[in-house]
Parts: C-alpha cells; sequence; structure tokens
C-alpha cells in the first residue's frame, strides 16, 4: 500500500486489524480507509488501546481519545493543556498519560477510575511496565515509577542529572532506560538503581525498541542502528553496542521492532526504509527511493508487516 496525506503524521501503528496513521489535522486513518476527525488541533501522541482494538490519541486540544473503525469517544481531558506522552498496557488495561507536570492514569473498563501524579517539572516520557502495574515517566533530572492504581504514593525517583526526554522498561521489567537531550541514553538496574551510562551518538535518541525475546535494544540517533546487549542480570553494564546498516550519507531517523521477534525495522533521515535480522547480512530495502525524512514507523505484532510515513505526508504499509 502507498497513498499520500495532505498533513503531517505524527504516528504509525498497527492495532489487531491493520495499519493506522495519526495525523497533525488531528485525524486518524485506517488501513482500510476508515477515518477518525475527533481532535480539535493536532494528534501528538498515540498508542494502540489496550484491547487491541483502534488507537488513544492525545493532542493538543487537552483530550484523550479512542479512536476505531466507524466511531470515536473522549476517555480523558486535561483542561488547558498538551497531551505531550501516552501509553497504554494490554495486561492491566490501564492508560497513562501526561500533561504539564502531570501523570495521569485510567483504566480501559472503569470510566470512574482516574489517577494523577503530579511531577516537579513537565513530564516528557510514559512507559508501562511489562505486566502494567508501575509506569515510569521521563522528566528533568531522571526518571520516576509510580504504582498505576495506587492514589496517595510518594514515587521512585531514578537520578541521572540533565534532561531526559523519553523512557522505556526492558521486555523483562529489570531495566529502565531513558533518551536524553544531550544525545545520550541513560538506564538504571531497577533491583539496585544501579547506572548504566549508554553514549557515544552523533545527534539525540529519537527511538528506542526492543527484539529477539529482549536480548537487544535497537535505537536512532547514528548512521546506523545502534544495538545494545541486554543479555543477563547485567544488561548493557560494560559492554559496547554494535552498529549495524551504517551509511554515512544518513542517519537512522526511527526504529521499530517487536519483542519477541528478530526483525528490526529502520527509517532514516534521506527517507529510506529497511528491514533487516540483526545476525543476518544485507539490509532489504522496502523503500529504496530517498526523499523527506521518515517521522513514522511501526512494526505489526507478527513482525511480518512495516507501516511508514515521511515528513512529506508520504506514506506505506510493507510486507517483509
Amino acid at each position: 500500500m502507498r497513498t499520500t496525506f495532505d498533513a503531517q503524521i505524527t504516528a504509525a501503528l498497527f492495532d489487531r486489524q491493520g495499519a493506522i496513521f495519526a495525523l497533525g489535522d488531528g485525524s486518524v486513518r485506517f488501513e482500510g480507509g476508515e477515518f477518525s476527525a475527533a481532535h480539535d488541533g493536532a494528534v501528538l501522541c498515540a498508542v494502540v488501546h489496550p484491547s487491541g482494538d483502534g488507537v488513544v490519541t492525545g493532542g493538543d486540544d487537552g483530550r484523550v481519545i479512542w479512536h476505531r473503525r466507524g466511531e470515536a469517544g473522549v476517555l480523558a481531558t486535561a483542561r488547558g493543556q498538551w497531551i505531550d506522552a501516552v501509553d497504554a498496557s494490554a495486561e492491566s488495561g490501564l492508560i497513562a498519560f501526561s500533561a504539564g507536570k502531570t501523570l495521569s492514569v485510567i483504566d480501559a473498563k472503569d470510566a470512574g477510575f482516574r489517577r494523577d501524579f503530579q511531577h516537579e517539572r513537565t513530564v516528557s516520557g510514559v512507559a508501562f511496565e511489562p505486566k502494567g502495574r508501575r509506569v515510569a515517566t521521563s522528566t528533568y533530572g531522571g526518571a520516576a515509577l509510580w504504582f498505576a492504581r495506587i492514589a496517595d504514593q510518594k514515587p521512585t525517583f531514578l537520578k541521572w542529572a540533565g534532561s531526559h526526554t523519553a523512557v522505556t522498561f526492558s521486555p523483562d521489567g529489570a531495566f529502565v532506560v531513558t533518551a536524553m537531550q544531550d544525545a545520550q541514553l541513560h538506564g538504571w538496574r531497577l533491583k539496585d538503581q544501579k547506572n548504566l551510562r549508554m553514549g557515544g551518538y552523533p545527534s539525540k535518541v529519537r527511538s528506542m525498541s526492543f527484539l529477539a525475546n529482549g536480548q537487544m535494544m535497537a535505537t536512532s540517533g547514528a548512521q546506523g542502528v545502534v544495538l545494545w546487549p541486554f543479555v543477563g542480570s547485567n544488561g548493557p553494564m560494560g559492554r559496547e553496542a554494535i552498529e549495524i546498516g551504517f551509511d554515512e550519507g544518513s542517519v537512522v531517523a526511527l526504529v521499530a521492532s517487536r519483542p519477541r521477534h528478530g526483525l528490526l525495522a529502520a527509517g532514516l533521515s534521506d527517507g529510506r526504509v529497511w528491514v533487516a535480522e540483526p545476525a543476518g547480512q544485507g539490509l532489504n530495502f522496502l523503500k529504496a527511493d530517498r526523499g523527506a525524512p521518515v517521522v513514522a514507523l511501526a512494526m505489526s505484532a507478527d513482525a511480518a508487516r512495516v507501516a511508514w510515513a515521511d515528513e512529506d505526508g508520504h506514506a506505506g504499509v510493507d510486507g517483509v
């Protein structure tokens, strides 16, 4: 599939039925042609709904909306604030989103449930642990860990100086990793809060994704995809990253993979898109022609398809 949208594409995702694109005009477009225009303003962030049906988006209109094929409904609002980040857990059925300095958690099956957690500084990223019981936020000075359902609590704060812009858990729940404003990653082993320094990037890391049963984490931010080893209880501690697909003429803008599968997709600053098995030879280009930078990238749950979009509104869904 190839198509062109008349608005900036802010996210690409796969729910259990197919590919979905979220756009800067506030709309959500489904691969089958269905269309939802529920936001008054841009879609800033998106995640697959815990049910696997449709997507949850956050907008600059302060609304969190569930879009399905043929219907859309508001799940939550943050008055006067942009919804900056969103995540969802299929395991716990919870949805977390950030607006300014507040992390909010709602329950997909209980419209009356909501928890709001305050931070001293703006929250930039949100991520559930694999079991969905705790949620991490990235903020200035480190990452905060909250129990998603408990109302009154003090978070566990993982400290590291600087501005942290995104956050993720390793698939086994043992590590938290953040991307930082100053072109590096930082990680913590949760059992003892030991720091993992993960630097050496020529540009800011915008994308992190685990693959190969959680044994590797792929990142953007270099001329090739940077792969960190997460084998054993020490993770990348004391180990070097490797780089695949190096091309000095471009930078990897985004990566996409699935924790249980070994395939990796990369979207480049020159518009090309490739997939590869890190242990294999060579790259399989799904989009070999150069163009505008890739701004959205996703891999289907079975690692059989990749959805991509570039800065000029061109988008595609390709079989691997």
